[in-house]
């Protein structure tokens, strides 16, 4: 028994080390680390591989991408062949060619490894503008993660950009030369001319504070040289006062060759006129500058050389806007993208004489006729205009039958069409003719009663035609430069059947005004007075019609 337990004694001796090394191993965590970098081993390089496969097709992506990017500017670009093509489509819609020049360029600039992705190219045409986009999508082969059970990476991307053509227009410059608008551009200028115009200066029907206007018919003979006493000279050609600018024998009035010879002083006290000019200064005409050369053009008021008259200061504002359309080509790198004509009317609308053209640079036909527009103001001898009043109904019908076809803008011979109306507003239906007066397209009634009773544009009291709305239906744009009728002084009833009278009573009712604004298109009425007012309207229109085609088409 006693060896028994000793033998036992000893064999849990020999045994109690291993168990202390069995109860600290099983204690012991620290071989977690490498059993779970074991089991985590496959994860982490399915994690790197999946990063370098990402990474690779970010790359490839990238370049996909660049080439996208070049092909639908290319695409697009002021020198493509598409963009030619699409300036000859009439309408909008897909453009020809256009898919093929966009995969062509795109496949040419990659890397050979790429050579196999095709891109799906459109490029369509919306008003003037020429989209072109450029879409790519391929699959990418994985190193790692096919592994896993990715063989692929799926990448895409697309790439769009946008032309907007030049929009090409013809701009219709109808300019109101009627005698009204022989007017002074200036009170300053009003009043010099007043204090020197022997026009219908004498009787019950003159004016004798003196005539405000430059008018001169040629056989009207109002003006007569016999040296009617308070008249003032009015040198007879061949004097040592006349250098052959004054007709003989007093043929027409002397306000429009004063306003191109000008007087000295510049300027006249406030409200010194003809009558008390015989007191003061001297009858009238006494202070015209008659040795001087005959101007053709007044470009500045307030000089001795002239008397600057509404339509000098139109013509000088007309040069301004084309010297303005001329230099918007130049900027913008686009010939002939503008043609302008000029088309003055009094009692019929001059179609022919200064036609659309795209020579509008200074030195050009047109860019004279409009700095010379004074010129052309009524005497009476110009049968393509006509004589003795403002005739808007004929001018805008003349008007409808010029403009053939209406175009898009997207080239020169598709242009948009574009009226400008520049005038006082004063429609009177009397004609002039040797001297001799009648009426066209005239009947009385209550509110016109006699030929030269004004009236505002049509629809008005004698005619409900509107010939405004005739020419915007079909697309035409109008805008009108309304330069207000001055209001006369001291007014004559006596005068051409109170012509006078029913000019002031349209300008007081805003009759001009009222129907020029319902003629014109939407935000396409200005007002100006001045010259220089005059100057910036018409650039104003110019840049408003611009800024609105390219936003419309």
């Amino acid at each position: 028994m006693f060896t028994a337990c000793l033998q036992k004694l000893v064999r849990a001796a020999r045994l109690a080390p291993m168990r202390a090394q069995i109860r600290r191993f099983r204690s012991n965590n620290r071989g977690n680390v490498a059993v779970i970098s074991a089991l985590a081993c496959l994860p982490m390089i399915a994690a790197v591989g999946c990063v370098i496969d990402y990474s690779n097709a970010s790359m490839i992506k990238t370049k996909l991408q660049a080439g996208a990017d070049a092909a639908s500017l290319a695409t697009v670009s002021f020198n493509s062949p598409v963009v030619t093509t699409a300036k000859n489509m009439t309408g909008s819609g897909t453009v020809s060619g256009g898919s093929t020049y966009g995969t062509s360029f795109f496949t040419a600039n990659l890397p050979s490894a790429y050579s196999s992705v095709t891109p799906t190219v459109t490029v369509t045409k919306t008003g003037q503008t020429v989209t072109a986009t450029v879409a790519f999508s391929t699959q990418v082969p994985t190193y790692f993660l096919g592994v896993i059970g990715h063989q692929n990476i799926t990448i895409s991307g697309t790439s769009t950009s946008s032309y907007t053509m030049p929009t090409y227009i013809n701009f219709y410059l109808m300019i109101d030369v009627s005698g009204s608008m022989s007017f002074p551009s200036t009170a300053a200028e009003q009043q010099r001319l007043m204090a020197v115009n022997p026009d219908n200066l004498e009787g019950s029907n003159g004016y004798p504070n003196g005539c405000q206007f430059a008018c001169h018919f040629t056989s009207q003979g109002a003006c007569s040289q016999s040296g009617n006493p308070g008249q003032g000279p009015i040198p007879a050609v061949g004097t040592s006062h006349n250098p052959g600018t004054n007709p003989s024998p007093g043929g027409y009035c002397q306000g429009f060759i004063i306003s191109r010879l000008g007087t000295t002083p510049v300027s006249f006290p406030s409200g010194e006129t003809n009558s008390t000019g015989v007191s003061s200064y001297g009858p009238g005409g006494n202070y015209v500058n008659w040795n001087n050369t005959q101007v053709t053009s007044c470009p500045t008021a307030g000089t001795t050389s002239c008397i600057q008259l509404r339509a000098d200061a139109v013509g000088y504002a007309v040069n301004q806007l084309l010297t303005t359309a001329a230099t918007t080509e130049s900027t913008d790198g686009v010939s002939n993208q503008f043609r302008v004509g000029l088309y003055p009317f009094i009692q019929y609308l001059d179609t022919s004489d200064f036609p659309l053209t795209t020579s509008i640079s200074s030195g050009s036909t047109i860019y004279t006729a409009a700095t010379n527009l004074a010129n052309l103001l009524d005497t009476g001898q110009n049968a393509t205009l006509g004589s003795g009043g403002t005739h808007f109904e004929n001018a805008l019908t003349s008007m409808n039958s010029l403009i053939t076809s209406v175009g898009t803008g997207g080239s020169s011979s598709n242009a948009l069409p574009y009226v400008f109306i520049i005038t006082d507003g004063s429609q009177d239906y009397q004609t002039q003719s040797g001297g001799n007066w009648g009426s066209q397209n005239w009947t009385s009634n209550s509110t016109v009663p006699y030929q030269n009773s004004s009236t505002g544009i049509q629809p008005n009291t004698v005619s409900s035609t509107d010939n405004c709305a005739t020419l915007k239906n079909r697309g035409i744009t109008i805008a009108v430069l309304y330069i207000p009728y001055e209001a006369i002084v001291n007014p004559n009833a006596n005068f051409a059947d109170n012509e006078d009278g029913y000019a002031n009573t349209n300008v007081q009712n805003n009759t001009y005004s009222t129907n020029l604004k319902s003629c014109a298109s939407t935000n396409f009425f200005y007002t100006a007075s001045t010259p220089t007012d005059i100057q910036n309207a018409l650039l104003e229109m110019f840049e408003q019609a611009v800024s609105t085609a390219h936003v419309s088409q």
